[in-house]
């Protein structure tokens, strides 16, 4: 007779399925391990809870005007004072937050898609295509950026829209440089050669073998093009380009409030201080993204 054998009815604790692979359980070990880095996080996720929660944390709103509290000094009922139309300073400030954070991440999302498409072809076809896109992009890059963003804003006008094109446009060459380069590096090595020795397609080489390999440094340059882009648009609006009033921005806030900063002080600190918190909190993230993908350091995870 045939005995029956009992299945186990759990996997050895050696193969039961993992929560996260072991590569990002080593990636987030590595980050809490990097104090700057994992401030950074900190920091950056704090205010990007604090922008999409403004509806909720706002007190007041953002547009409502009050004549008798103009220039109200911070105090329970406006916890950063009052502007002076009598406007809540800390809810415009809220809202302000996410007219950077989508300003930053769209533009460096339309800049990352397109610099880096434009890389990957120049970089592994080469021949007039990499001449004609890369004088074109080294035009671009002859121009200040803050100088190139204001031509492009006097030409569409001011807008969220034209902003975040304006932004985008002065971050596309730098991510097709840089993808550039990275492909040039890879594209003569042996898993490349083998790959295109067997008659893999040319795209599938670029976007399934060259272009994973390239991520990690385009990843820190995003983080790092993100905070430019928050200090472009601010400065944008600082200079009446950017968002348009009454819409909440802290770069017009703050052209605004350094002419009151005698008996207002209050009006430029605030959203200077929004300035400051989110490019230093995307800027140590950057620089421990960096340290973390860097292949040198790889074998110490």
């Amino acid at each position: 007779m045939l005995k029956q054998v009992k299945l186990p009815t759990a996997l050895p604790s050696s193969t039961q399925p993992e929560v996260l692979p072991k590569s990002e359980q080593l990636f987030l070990r590595a980050l809490i391990r990097h104090r700057l880095g994992l401030t950074g996080l900190i920091v950056t996720l704090f205010m990007l809870t604090i922008a999409l929660l403004a509806p909720l944390l706002a007190p007041h709103d953002p547009f409502t005007m009050t004549t008798v509290d103009r220039f109200a000094p911070p105090s329970w009922t406006y916890l950063f004072g009052a502007d002076e139309f009598g406007r809540d300073l800390f809810s415009r400030l809220l809202y302000a937050g996410r007219t950077a954070f989508l300003v930053g991440t769209a533009s460096v999302a339309i800049a990352t898609v397109i610099g880096v498409t434009a890389g990957l072809f120049t970089g592994y076809f080469g021949g007039w295509l990499d001449s004609i896109v890369m004088r074109l992009f080294d035009a671009i890059l002859a121009f200040p950026t803050i100088l190139l963003a204001i031509v492009i804003l006097a030409v569409l006008g001011p807008g969220i829209t034209n902003a975040i094109l304006a932004v985008a446009i002065v971050n596309i060459p730098v991510f097709a440089r840089l993808t550039r380069a990275n492909v040039l590096a890879e594209r003569y090595k042996d898993y490349v050669e083998a790959a295109r020795a067997v008659g893999v397609h040319p795209l599938r080489i670029l976007f399934r073998t060259i272009l994973p390999n390239t991520l990690a440094t385009v990843i820190v340059r995003m983080t790092e093009a993100f905070a430019s882009a928050v200090l472009l648009e601010s400065a944008l609006s600082f200079l009446g380009l950017g968002v348009p009033l009454p819409a909440p921005s802290w770069g017009s806030m703050l052209s605004i409030g350094r002419g009151y900063m005698s008996y207002a002080p209050w009006y430029a600190l605030a959203p200077g201080t929004a300035i400051m918190l989110l490019v230093l909190g995307v800027y140590l993230l950057g620089d421990g993204l960096n340290h973390i993908l860097d292949p040198r350091r790889q074998k110490r995870l």
